[in-house]
């Protein structure tokens, strides 16, 4: 478990959904703790771009859905901005698009005058790339819904493997890392295992052992980070399928 996630949740084994992300912000009630701010401010700054990509498709420009994106998160993260909060059943995902379309039906016009916030500090967040990567992801053309969806199983799945590849950073298998993540989201032939193999000096036996080391590793941050949107671990497998199942 990284050192981002060590005040959420414990790092002993079969216990890493002890106490996640949501849960905290989910107990804090009124007034919100510093806890609780902390970590939806982290949940926030990994999915702030669903919502981005979710707004764009309903039609809106670039410049209004940076605006629109950036005032939602101001007056989410407002002091005593949850003394009614839903959870939508438990899972951060269905708050956060729920809460934004509410937001987009009540709030339009305070949002468009108050550009950036209306005054109120703003998240971070990477403006420059985001409508080229939406512009990527619109091939398809999905629904809002849709597009919602996915770009929030891929912004888990990127943070997924930032902390794989941190993980092997510290551990001084940087290289090693960069030669296996090919490996993670398929299973390749049996020539590729030879030409990593190759390339690290390693035997084709070695490579799969780190192979499979590494799959698994993947599993348990994967599930981790899934965890730290709900409210109940029960719902990890759940929360899983469906989060697949939007590249379907």
């Amino acid at each position: 478990m990284t050192s981002e996630n060590s005040s959420q949740a414990t790092s002993a084994p079969g216990d890493i959904f002890a106490t996640t992300h949501w849960t905290v912000v989910l107990a804090a009630g009124q007034p919100r703790s510093p806890e609780a701010g902390r970590a939806l401010e982290e949940l926030c700054r990994t999915y702030w771009f669903p919502l981005y990509a979710y707004v764009r498709r309903r039609g809106q420009t670039k410049e209004d859905a940076e605006d629109l994106t950036q005032a939602f998160f101001a007056r989410l993260l407002e002091k005593n901005s949850f003394a009614r909060l839903d959870g939508e059943r438990g899972k951060f995902r269905a708050f956060l698009l729920a809460s934004l379309k509410h937001f987009l039906a009540n709030e339009w016009d305070k949002a468009r005058a108050g550009k950036r916030g209306g005054g109120i500090p703003a998240l971070s967040l990477d403006w420059q790339t985001a409508d080229t990567q939406f512009q990527v992801a619109a091939t398809s053309e999905p629904t809002p819904d849709q597009a919602f969806d996915r770009e929030w199983a891929v912004a888990l799945l990127g943070k997924v493997i930032g902390r794989l590849q941190a993980e092997s950073v510290t551990e001084g298998k940087a290289k090693l890392f960069e030669q296996l993540r090919r490996f993670l989201m398929a299973g390749p032939a049996d020539p590729a295992y030879r030409e990593v193999a190759a390339a690290l000096g390693m035997e084709e036996t070695a490579v799969r052992v780190a192979v499979h080391r590494l799959r698994k590793r993947y599993r348990q941050l994967l599930r981790d980070e899934i965890a730290n949107t709900l409210a109940d671990p029960a719902m990890v497998d759940e929360e899983m399928r469906a989060l697949f199942g939007a590249f379907s």
